[in-house]
């Protein structure tokens, strides 16, 4: 069986599909990964084939001023950023690509609308991956008249309801409970394990603090404000900026507190006591599977809705990005360490995760797909023609 994977975003949109990658290939079938050109190192740093979809290159990304955090512009940014933009610009390409490669199925990261959208058109089975734990914020309400327009464009039928996005399988690789009640999980979907790290603890208490790989450039003073309040708390501190920011622009720092350009989170958070990022999908559900709670600075995409959810559950507090002071962020900080009900909340998050099937069981699905298409040539050849 060859499967290929599709991502349209960046790192958070890719390592959240390396356990099931890894599991396909481990099963014996070949396996491809199809991204834009910046993330072509990464995927064949991590041991997958790549090819490269799209433009873009690996630019410096610019500096830029924080925002206050506004749910209609992130919404308009992902219908026009990638629907009208990203998916109509790709959509072609992975036609020539699947045509060229024949994947017997295709698993399509959850935005990478025009991923799906080609797999219809070509009749091939395909999956969806969440990558946003959420499920709150890709919905039709959003993006269903920007799809709809590329639908038309391509001959593709009528699909007010999205049912393109879990037709046949939706695998999510996150906690049933951490999901917004109001956007339960379709019925093809398959939730399967995280990697769940261990739980072991430094001597003295240790915050970790990242803002992520994408916002970390667009956040102002927001690290130098997060790490004063943290300046005079009895914890050690290991701040990650990304490789774009020098850690030398935030001066000699006490003694216990480590800021690095990056740190595999694989190593920083078993020995943490708590987290604080702009609570995006990877960063949220890394801390909880490591049974950490969590003090949140959402400042777009995910990340508002990922707060919402971690104040519900009860493993998290929520401070404003723009406002959030130096004391703020000190008295957040001692709040969460201080009330064990915050580690008693995400530690039981941490136990649903263990409860959940391992990646390798998704694979037996994915091969059903190809079999039921093998078994079906004539439904294949209608749907084709149907646009469906």
């Amino acid at each position: 069986m060859r499967v290929l994977l599709t991502f349209a975003g960046g790192l958070g949109h890719f390592q959240p599909l390396i356990p099931l990658a890894s599991a396909v290939a481990t099963a014996g079938h070949t396996v491809a990964f199809a991204a834009g050109p910046a993330l072509r190192q990464a995927i064949e740093a991590a041991g997958f084939t790549a090819f490269a979809v799209g433009d873009g290159g690996d630019e410096v990304p610019e500096r830029r001023p924080l925002l206050a955090p506004d749910r209609e512009r992130e919404e308009r940014d992902l219908r026009d950023g990638f629907v009208r933009h990203g998916a109509a610009h790709r959509l072609p390409l992975y036609l020539g690509l699947f045509g060229e490669w024949r994947p017997d199925v295709v698993v399509c990261e959850e935005t990478d609308f025009g991923s799906v959208l080609a797999a219809e058109k070509l009749g091939l089975p395909y999956a969806n991956a969440q990558v946003i734990a959420s499920g709150s914020f890709v919905r039709p309400a959003v993006i269903g008249e920007a799809i709809a327009e590329l639908r038309a464009e391509h001959g593709l039928s009528p699909d007010p309801n999205l049912a393109m996005l879990h037709r046949h399988l939706v695998l999510s690789p996150f906690p049933p409970s951490f999901r917004d009640p109001a956007f339960p999980l379709p019925h093809t979907a398959f939730p399967i394990r995280p990697p769940v790290g261990p739980r072991a603890r430094s001597e003295s208490p240790t915050v970790y603090f990242t803002l992520g790989t994408v916002f970390n450039t667009e956040s102002g003073d927001l690290f130098a404000r997060v790490l004063a309040g943290l300046s005079d708390l009895p914890v050690d501190v290991i701040a990650t900026v990304g490789r774009h920011i020098d850690p030398a622009e935030f001066g000699e720092q006490r003694p216990g507190v480590r800021v690095a350009r990056y740190l595999p989170q694989s190593e920083v958070l078993p020995r943490c006591d708590l987290v604080i990022s702009h609570g995006g999908s990877g960063s949220v559900i890394g801390a909880l599977a490591h049974g950490l709670p969590t003090v949140l600075l959402p400042m777009g995409a995910d990340q508002p809705h990922n707060a919402e959810q971690c104040v519900r559950l009860g493993v998290g507090k929520e401070l404003h990005p723009v406002t959030v002071t130096p004391r703020d962020v000190r008295a957040a900080v001692t709040e969460v360490l201080a009330d064990p009900g915050y580690r008693k909340a995400a530690e039981r998050v941490r136990e649903e995760m263990l409860q959940l099937p391992e990646p390798a069981a998704a694979v037996p699905l994915l091969e059903r797909l190809v079999a039921d298409e093998l078994s079906d040539p004539v439904g294949r050849i209608k749907n084709r023609a149907a646009g469906r």
